[in-house]
């Protein structure tokens, strides 16, 4: 403004009305901008904006899509690699070799024992019976026990094995007959709410290697499983233990028919007569002396001297450097 009065005072008043149609054209194109600069702002901000987001919400989903659906192929590829991979181990498993013959030393599970810490030998090698989905006794690899109990009736030693069980993390494999699960349906709850499985003992404790007809084997089984999942609500574990180890391969063979894991052991002792029980020291050295890695261990539910001395039993063998898991690692099922 000091520039245009010195002009005007020196040139005089013919610029003024130039000065003036210069100075009216600028301000008309200040306000033009200015207002110009709302509008535009209100545009960016309600319209563009929306067309932005429904790009970039485009771009995002189309994006997802080119990330997840070959994540999503290569899932369902894996899963269908791994479910023929077990179909194709079970099919292997279920056929031995060609000229292959299972044989039993004897119809009486029986083991033999060599050095302490060293796995026993039984009426076939565990090589052998793996062909007909039966187990005696895991891998000597890794130092691990199953934990596996046989319940004709309950006597009231039970509950102490389950708090001992309880108390060490130790899950279990309970084989019940028919009387067990007639009289004892609580305990046999309580087995299936604390993690524990329980596997099949034949309904009435039959001698199985007189049965040699499908009908009458699977009956036994049946009426043992149909009681259960009416217990329970639940289905009973795919596991068998023949009545006092009495076995063939009959046997064995249609076990494995109806979808069973037949399972023996490698530890044992004389622990089901009532009226001779073995003193706590007696079993404990006995059970201490010999586990071996991958022992399948037997013990009654019946026993007394079980359960007083589980406790302390779980806790020397862990001691020894030993860990309990379920038969379900061992099968894988």
């Amino acid at each position: 403004m000091m520039r245009y009065r010195k002009c005007i005072a020196k040139n005089g008043f013919w610029l003024l009305p130039l000065l003036m149609a210069v100075c009216l054209t600028g301000c008309e194109g200040s306000t033009a901008q200015k207002t110009a600069e709302p509008e535009d702002t209100q545009v960016e901000a309600g319209t563009l904006p929306s067309e932005v987001e429904a790009e970039e919400t485009a771009l995002e989903n189309e994006g997802n899509t080119d990330i997840t659906a070959p994540a999503s192929e290569t899932e369902e590829e894996n899963t269908e690699a791994e479910q023929e991979s077990q179909e194709t181990s079970e099919e292997e498993k279920k056929e031995p070799p060609e000229g292959f013959e299972l044989v039993l030393s004897s119809e009486d599970w029986g083991l033999g024992f060599g050095e302490p810490g060293t796995q026993p030998t039984g009426n076939a090698s565990a090589e052998d019976l793996y062909w007909y989905d039966a187990y005696y006794v895991g891998d000597d690899s890794e130092k691990v026990i199953y934990l596996t109990f046989d319940c004709g009736y309950e006597n009231g030693n039970t509950e102490p094995i389950l708090d001992a069980l309880k108390k060490h993390n130790a899950k279990g494999t309970f084989f019940v007959v028919g009387h067990f699960l007639e009289t004892a349906p609580e305990m046999v709850k309580r087995m299936v709410e604390e993690g524990h499985a329980v596997g099949n003992h034949t309904y009435h404790h039959l001698d199985m290697p007189t049965i040699s007809d499908l009908e009458t084997f699977q009956k036994e089984m049946d009426d043992v499983a149909n009681l259960f999942q009416e217990i329970t609500g639940t289905e009973l574990s795919p596991y068998y233990r023949p009545p006092q180890g009495k076995c063939n391969v009959e046997n064995l063979k249609m076990a494995q028919e109806l979808g069973y894991y037949t399972i023996f052991w490698s530890l044992a002792h004389v622990d089901w007569n009532q009226d001779n029980q073995p003193s706590h020291a007696e079993a404990l050295d006995k059970l201490t002396s010999r586990i071996h890695p991958g022992a399948i261990v037997l013990l009654h539910n019946t026993s007394k001297t079980n359960g007083e001395i589980l406790d302390e039993l779980l806790t020397k063998w862990e001691e020894m450097g030993y860990s309990f898991k379920p038969l379900s690692d061992l099968t894988g099922k």
